[in-house]
């Protein structure tokens, strides 16, 4: 079912799956994983096709250092094409979801380039999970700002507790959030995210929820259970189907309304041609439950 999958990339305009074999990790178990020396800055775990990644350096306000952001792109690409893989969520441990960059790594103690390094893995990363196969949540309970409100800004859905904030305040510590910005530009309405980013002043989960930051806010008591559930019937899809529906939202967004158009319906010839999309088809007419190939 690999080819089935890689239309969904081959639609977002990937040339296939091989970019995504980078980690030399074994099958991920049903448990935490543990791999390397030493503590990892995140954790991860599968079951059930969902894949829980949780940023864990909550000492350090789960700031995006470079091991941070390297730890999370090997979390996000192992066995990415794997028919085991439905659904990806992305959560922290501790109040704060995460505080961005670590500033300590873009003092004049280092080197310019190893600030570039910074900032393209984290580009790497935020594209990555746009381009991923399958869909991104962000679980966020507690405040993210300047590239942890980037990361929550690139997920594909972001479900978030009542309790939580977002902010881009680099401006205030004379570093614009200039990165962030690509990611809550696109997410927010320009004059929203322009506040944000001149004034560096929060908003609240309501007020990220109004202008689209957040695809849902829930009382933190009910934010497992609500993000569990959106997961699982996600889970519950044909991931060939969810994989090339993805890459196609994504594709067509920045085009004209008519190659817009163009191109969803080339995509649904594509869609109706897998052996999930005549099951689904043949399953509801035939009034039954669809048995999904993977």
């Amino acid at each position: 079912m690999a080819a089935m999958a890689a239309l969904g990339l081959r639609a977002f305009g990937t040339k296939g799956l091989g970019w995504l074999r980078r980690n030399p990790w074994a099958p991920l178990s049903a448990g935490f994983c543990s791999r390397g020396p030493g503590p990892r800055p995140t954790s991860a775990r599968q079951r059930e096709g969902i894949r829980n990644i949780v940023l864990s350096d909550p000492k350090k306000r789960n700031a995006l250092s470079l091991a941070m952001l390297k730890s999370l792109q090997s979390d996000l690409l192992h066995e990415a094409e794997s028919k085991d893989l439905k659904v990806i969520i992305i959560s922290a441990e501790g109040p704060v979801f995460s505080s961005g960059h670590d500033l300590k790594e873009l003092t004049d103690e280092q080197s310019p380039d190893y600030h570039a390094e910074v900032f393209q893995t984290c580009s790497e990363v935020m594209m990555l999970i746009q381009s991923h196969p399958v869909p991104v949540i962000a679980m966020v309970n507690g405040l993210a700002t300047a590239a942890g409100c980037q990361l929550v800004a690139s997920c594909d859905i972001a479900v978030a507790s009542d309790k939580s904030s977002f902010a881009t305040p680099g401006v205030n510590v004379g570093l614009f959030c200039s990165t962030p910005a690509v990611a809550l530009g696109r997410t927010v309405p320009r004059k929203v995210a322009l506040e944000m980013l001149f004034t560096g002043e929060p908003i609240s989960a309501q007020e990220a929820l109004l202008h689209g930051l957040l695809s849902k806010v829930v009382p933190e008591d009910q934010l497992e259970e609500e993000t569990a559930r959106i997961a699982k019937k996600i889970a519950s899809s044909s991931r060939p189907v969810v994989s090339l529906g993805k890459a196609t939202f994504y594709k067509q967004l920045p085009q004209d309304l008519r190659t817009a158009y163009y191109l969803t319906s080339q995509t649904m010839v594509d869609n109706v041609a897998l052996r999930d999309g005549q099951e689904g088809i043949k399953a509801f007419l035939q009034k039954r439950k669809p048995i999904w190939s993977q």
